[in-house]
């Protein structure tokens, strides 16, 4: 870091001219970037903000008016701190003017009561400033080195947080768009005290920018995105105070560092897959991509063994019930071993599918059937045989069973893609219900409605940027003040916007209540009585209800 005013008054060089703040003391944290000597009284024209101005003072204006306006001019340009030494023009005191207009303005002034050689001054302050530009290059070649390892090996998310609040000596959270914690690091601090509450608190904190810092909480907090796709914060939590007022800071650069690697590790694929697996799941992802053509998908899938011309095509998702976060590492192997348990289940009834992974936690299958074979009974039999393959795998009979979802069956390879998309849908909203919540073997759409659809999409950034819009400044409203409005506005729409009904659920005097939902109004700039505000609204609170899962 640049030298401080404080530590520019501290050096033995300095010292010996028994230097004394006059004025502005509360501000010697300031860095100084450079030292200027100069006599003229116009100086501020000459320098660019960050330097410490030594004077004798000689040719500085007598007036009072003129002194006011040469402090008032180095302030606007943003000079560390001024130095006048005694002899030349003062002897033993400042002009009053001089040493209120810098009090005034929050300039430091300082008196040095013994002569100087003022190049001695520039010397060693030059020295230090010199030093610390070098100490920030030599850190940034660092902080480079280390970003682009991890980013070559392709580091997982949590690797990256690790080692940003290594270097920073601090706390780490990488958060999606909905304030939810996706990994973090606590620097060696109570993870609890961390992460406490921690949308609320990271609601409040909004800085200008891709990348600010608010001096209340002290967080330091950078968007992280990709072609021009944002999807989350990064944020270092640091102790309340302002950074400093001039010069780059070190953890600025550290942290966009940091969210570049993440970013680009979101965007690198890692496939640990059998070749088999890889291949189907390139065909699964070309379907649903159209990627490839109708041609090409037939033309593999046949060399793979899949005939698909012909055949009715019935898209299938897997999911696993969720049970704790694992790691990483623990998560991708353990998809693997589902994507192969449900090949296995495929093998076992004697169907013909494409089965690959499709994201981070689900398989997709495409079954062909032929036209002797009934599709209920096909899918009931692949149910029954995943349930018991992993039931034998997990060692546990009462295991969960994985969920099984199903779109409605195809004539045409032109035609799989709406399968495979609506039996993702439907599996994305099974989740919803508990282990014990359905008997039969497999999902179809008619379980599906809005809360499933909008399940489907907890992940994308447009649904969680649209709760933002529609229901940010509420939610913040509530964070900063402790209060219910957006309960308030759910118990009324619940309620089919019948107030009295309303105020009665929420417990409060229909006054009281219906003042709540004027504050509502005012806040997010709707009309409640509009039928079309209403449902945006109802959406909303769905989608944030989907998005905190």
């Amino acid at each position: 870091m640049l030298p401080t005013v404080a530590h520019v008054l501290d050096l033995e060089v300095m010292r010996r001219g028994l230097p004394q703040v006059v004025a502005g003391a509360d501000h010697l944290e300031r860095p100084v970037r450079w030292v200027h000597v100069s006599e003229l009284p116009d100086v501020a024209g000459m320098l660019q903000g960050g330097e410490l101005v030594l004077s004798t003072g000689i040719a500085l204006p007598e007036d009072r008016e003129g002194l006011a306006r040469y402090v008032r001019e180095l302030a606007d340009i943003g000079v560390a701190g001024l130095v006048i030494e005694y002899g030349r023009r003062y002897f033993d005191t400042l002009p009053r003017a001089l040493v209120h207009a810098a009090e005034q303005r929050g300039l430091p002034l300082i008196a040095l009561r013994r002569e100087l050689r003022f190049v001695a001054v520039t010397e060693a302050v030059h020295a230090l400033v010199v030093n610390a530009q070098l100490e920030q290059l030599r850190t940034s070649e660092a902080i480079h080195q280390v970003f682009n390892e991890l980013v070559v090996e392709g580091a997982e998310p949590a690797e990256v947080v690790r080692q940003v609040a290594r270097i920073a000596g601090a706390p780490v959270v990488l958060e999606n768009l909905a304030h939810q914690v996706l990994t973090h690091d606590p620097a060696g601090r109570p993870e609890a005290e961390l992460l406490e509450d921690w949308e609320r608190r990271s609601r409040g904190v909004r800085p200008p920018g891709r990348t600010g810092h608010d001096p209340r909480t002290g967080w330091l907090v950078t968007t992280v995105g990709a072609r021009g796709q944002d999807w989350g914060r990064l944020v270092l939590v640091q102790e309340p105070g302002p950074l400093p007022e001039s010069g780059p800071h070190p953890s600025t650069m550290l942290l966009e560092r940091g969210a570049s690697a993440l970013a680009l590790n979101r965007l690198v694929v890692r496939d640990r897959e059998s070749l088999e697996r890889q291949t189907h799941r390139t065909l699964l992802a070309g379907i649903l991509t159209h990627a490839l053509t109708v041609s090409e998908v037939a033309l593999r899938a046949q060399a793979l063994g899949v005939p698909l011309e012909g055949r009715r095509l019935v898209g299938a998702v897997l999911r696993q019930r969720r049970g704790p976060i694992p790691a990483a590492l623990e998560a991708q192997a353990r998809l693997r071993d589902f994507t192969e348990l449900a090949a296995s289940a495929v093998r076992a009834c004697r169907l013909s599918a494409l089965v690959g992974a499709l994201d981070d936690e689900g398989v997709g299958v495409l079954i062909a059937l032929g036209p002797q074979q009934d599709e209920h009974a096909a899918l009931d039999a692949f149910a029954a045989a995943l349930r018991r393959l992993a039931a034998e795998a997990a060692r546990d009979p009462a295991a969960p069973a994985p969920v099984v979802a199903a779109g409605s069956s195809v004539g045409s390879v032109r035609d799989a893609r709406r399968t495979l998309l609506e039996a993702t849908q439907v599996a994305d909203a099974a989740l919803h219900d508990g282990p014990g919540g359905r008997t039969a073997s497999y999902y179809r759409l008619p379980d599906v409605r809005l809360r499933g659809l909008l399940h489907l999409l907890r992940d994308d950034a447009r649904l969680q940027t649209y709760v933002e819009r529609e229901l940010g400044p509420l939610l913040a409203f509530d964070a900063e003040h402790n209060s219910q409005l957006v309960q308030m506005l759910r118990i009324y729409l619940e309620q089919g916007r019948n107030k009295s009904a309303a105020a009665d659920a929420a417990h409060l005097s229909r006054p009281s209540f219906y003042d709540r939902l004027h504050k509502v109004e005012r806040i997010l700039g709707v009309d409640l009585d509009q039928v079309e505000s209403c449902l945006s609204l109802h959406v909303a609170l769905l989608a944030l209800d989907a998005v905190r899962r």
